[in-house]
């Protein structure tokens, strides 16, 4: 049998020119360009299949992208070393492998990751977007107020089943622990807003649903609580608009130490299944909504 080995990329991209990470046929995508260039770097047929961490939709930005392949050891061990010079001259620009490396056992792009975090960008200058920022910007034309998204960025952290902000896939969980959701002001630009958002997986569209709720808030078109009653009611509103995904890009994966590699990958296979804790608090959380919209006296 062929011995194999299991490589780590570190990767980045402008997700302006591509229709997502994943492959799609007659469409140009962060995979297939990678993949096209592994398979003539390594001289291999087919081209070795990529596994990612985070896949992005069309225009979404990376910088701390994450994937793995597997290939024959004697593929690999003819240019060991020189792979991420030799990738950057068969790559186009706006794609980098910046570090190959052996993967350590039980490693898994995907499935051993504990955490993605991504940072969305805003900017609410009344006159636009500094023109080099505009592939990675979103112009806002209200003023945003921080405070106010921080409060209801707030009521919506913690694991909750997110079907009121993903776009549902047949047979996946909408199940979700978000762990960090918050705003701030750039130190360099003070119309520049920062959002950061962190949580062990997201599903489609989640990241920029969350932001195009809280944009509502933080220019006063929706109350603090709105976002928390989305979320309660578990169902998709048409007054949340998905932001669009220029401004978005993905910083990090996180990982365990290497010897948890193996048992996060086993963990996260498993079928999310809501807490108890969490349960409760969602049950909690859908009889405020109610109350807060029910009128006088029909409040239970």
């Amino acid at each position: 049998m062929t011995a194999l080995v299991r490589l780590r990329l570190d990767i980045s991209y402008d997700g302006s020119g591509f229709a997502g990470w994943a492959r799609q046929p007659n469409q140009r995508t962060v995979q297939g360009v990678i993949e096209d260039a592994l398979a003539r770097m390594l001289r291999l047929d087919p081209p070795p299949m990529l596994t990612v961490a985070g896949r992005t939709d069309a225009g979404v930005h990376a910088r701390g992208q994450v994937a793995h392949l597997v290939v024959p050891v004697a593929a690999y061990s003819a240019i060991n070393g020189t792979m991420p010079r030799r990738l950057a001259g068969l790559l186009p620009p706006d794609v980098r492998v910046w570090r190959v490396s052996v993967a350590p056992e039980g490693f898994d792009a995907r499935f051993s990751a504990l955490a993605r975090r991504y940072v969305y960008r805003v900017c609410d200058n009344p006159n636009g977007v500094e023109p080099l920022r505009r592939h990675d910007v979103l112009w806002h034309p209200r003023p945003l107020n921080l405070d106010r998204i921080n409060e209801a960025a707030r009521l919506l952290s913690g694991e909750h089943d997110f079907a009121a902000f993903c776009r549902k896939r047949e047979g996946a969980t909408t199940i979700r622990e978000l762990q960090r959701f918050e705003w701030a002001r750039d130190d360099r630009d003070p119309y520049l807003a920062l959002a950061t958002v962190e949580a062990d997986a997201f599903c489609h569209s989640m990241v920029r649903a969350l932001v195009g709720a809280m944009l509502v808030v933080g220019d006063g078109r929706r109350d603090v609580e709105w976002p928390a009653q989305v979320l309660a009611a578990r169902v998709r509103d048409s007054a949340v608009n998905v932001a669009p995904a220029h401004g978005l890009a993905l910083e990090e994966i996180r990982y365990p130490e290497d010897e948890a590699l193996a048992r996060r990958a086993q963990e996260t296979r498993r079928v999310r299944t809501l807490t108890v804790a969490a349960a409760v608090a969602a049950a909690e959380a859908a009889d405020a909504a109610e109350s807060a919209e029910a009128p006088p006296g029909e409040a239970s």
